[in-house]
């Protein structure tokens, strides 16, 4: 009974497929569900407690149930291995299978991880940054899954022959899309380079302002009279950048010029006091106050002082008004531009006094 079931199971009935692979398909399928079932409801429950909600979650319980879902499905085909040996497209089926699971966990997975970038950047108020470091890191890993699927089906032999019969093709769509890859090139080289960020205070080229957003084709910054600006990441690669909050210190530097008949030390003293009673002003590195020129009609004293970045501009205007409002009180005089003209010959001047009375 036994031997005749037996050599019954051996017996194809589905395109070459036997009773008893039939039956091992069957098995493998049903325990493949029940794992993936157990796991999908055991992360869940981790989810439910844990504090890792970004990382432990139902969508990362679906996505890991899947992926076993699909080692059972793998084990499957090495049972139905002569029913997969049919061709589709010209491939393979088993490979073609392998392929299409691959891009499928890659992409997903990837996905999964930009998302939790995405997230991260958002926390930690670097959302620029770590955009660039997903969107990277999500293209990477798809130009590598699909590196590998072409290396599967045996892509790779005839990508040659195809470059060479799109070759005119190529070169026109080169051309038409080299600012593209010129732009996503250099958005890739700024985010390494990383010479500013969402926030700063920057000049590039022409345009100055504070930084509104990072892209991997082009920077955004809102200019100072409150204008938005694209530029694209290829000039602002390619341009001096100057960051005036890279460093959390900046010095404020300005010049007062004071008439030549007043004390310059006693001005400087004035000027000193000023800074020491400012909040913002650092005490190290210290400030300096010291003659700088001998102008055309002004004594020139230099200011150098430091600053927290982000109050530098606060400073400078205080820092000035409160010199004019102190110079004021203590009588210095801030000159207007004077020039005294000499003549070689002594100039006779004639004064003539009116006699003749106005009539009404």
């Amino acid at each position: 009974m036994i031997p005749e079931l037996l050599e019954y199971l051996q017996n194809s009935f589905f395109y070459g497929l036997s009773y008893y692979s039939g039956l091992k398909l069957i098995l493998v399928v049903v325990i493949g569900l029940f794992v993936s079932y157990f796991i999908e409801k055991r992360v869940k429950k981790i989810s439910e407690t844990t504090k890792q909600t970004w990382i432990l979650n139902e969508e990362t319980a679906g996505l890991i149930s899947t992926f076993v879902l699909a080692i059972f499905v793998v084990l499957a085909l090495n049972v139905i291995e002569s029913f997969v040996t049919y061709q589709l497209f010209g491939f393979d089926l088993k490979i073609l299978t392998y392929s299409l699971l691959i891009i499928y966990f890659t992409y997903r997975i990837s996905n999964r991880s930009k998302r939790y970038l995405l997230l991260k950047g958002s926390q930690e108020g670097k959302f620029a940054e770590y955009r660039l470091k997903a969107t990277v890191f999500h293209y990477s890993a798809m130009i590598i899954a699909f590196g590998i699927v072409f290396q599967m089906l045996g892509l790779t032999s005839k990508l040659g022959t195809l470059l060479v019969a799109g070759g005119i093709t190529g070169i026109i769509l080169g051309f038409a899309s080299q600012t593209v890859v010129a732009n996503f090139i250099s958005g890739i080289f700024l985010y390494f380079d990383k010479p500013l960020k969402i926030g700063d205070s920057v000049q590039i080229g022409t345009n100055s302002g504070i930084v509104n957003d990072i892209k991997m084709m082009s920077t955004r910054i809102r200019t100072w009279d409150g204008v938005l600006v694209r530029i694209p990441n290829e000039k602002v690669f390619n341009s001096e950048i100057v960051n005036n909050k890279k460093y959390p210190a900046r010095r404020v530097d300005i010049v007062v010029g004071i008439a030549y008949k007043e004390d310059a030390q006693r001005a400087m003293d004035i000027i000193s006091k000023i800074l020491e009673n400012m909040t913002y002003v650092l005490v190290e590195p210290e400030f300096q106050i010291f003659v700088n020129d001998l102008g055309n009609s002004s004594v020139d004293i230099s200011v150098k002082a430091w600053t927290p970045s982000e109050k530098w501009y606060d400073v400078k205007m205080e820092l000035v008004k409160n010199i004019k409002k102190e110079f004021d009180k203590e009588k210095v005089e801030i000159p207007f531009p004077q020039r005294t003209v000499w003549f070689p010959q002594d100039l006779k001047v004639k004064i003539e006094k009116e006699t003749g009375e106005k009539s009404e």
